[in-house]
């Protein structure tokens, strides 16, 4: 199970590597159904930012993969071909969301979103999987 403090110290140090990196952005913690935990929108992070990250961490957090790695899946006549239309558009395989994970189970998802970079969204996510390690 995915502690509430966990996902407070996840935030924090989110939002310490997106400072670092010069990026605002917004992250979001769920548990392993996909419900929010907490979430965090840095000032200045795009308004849309915050739909993109909630979006990553439910994909991370109820299907266990990285969203990014999802995309080679989803193209026409593959595996998760229309996945982001699902659940009311609420995935996606677009990178910067991170399953979380306790002892090999998964136990939630982390998503940043609002970089322009998606690297820099899968920096920051991972920045705050490694706060819990």
């Amino acid at each position: 199970m995915l502690m509430s403090e966990e996902a407070k110290k996840m935030i924090l140090a989110v939002e310490k590597k997106a400072n670092e990196l010069g990026v605002a952005i917004s992250v979001a913690v769920v548990d392993e159904h996909g419900t929010l935990m907490t979430f965090l929108r840095m000032d200045r992070a795009i308004t849309i930012s915050p739909r993109f990250s909630k979006a990553k961490a439910f994909t991370s957090g109820t299907l266990g993969m990285p969203t990014g790695d999802m995309a080679g899946f989803s193209g026409e006549g593959k595996p998760y071909f229309g996945i982001q239309s699902l659940y009311g558009g609420r995935l996606t395989t677009i990178a910067g969301g991170l399953p979380i994970l306790k002892e090999g189970k998964l136990v939630g998802g982390i998503g940043v979103g609002g970089s322009s970079d998606v690297s820099q969204d899968v920096e920051c996510a991972k920045a705050g999987l490694a706060a819990i390690e």
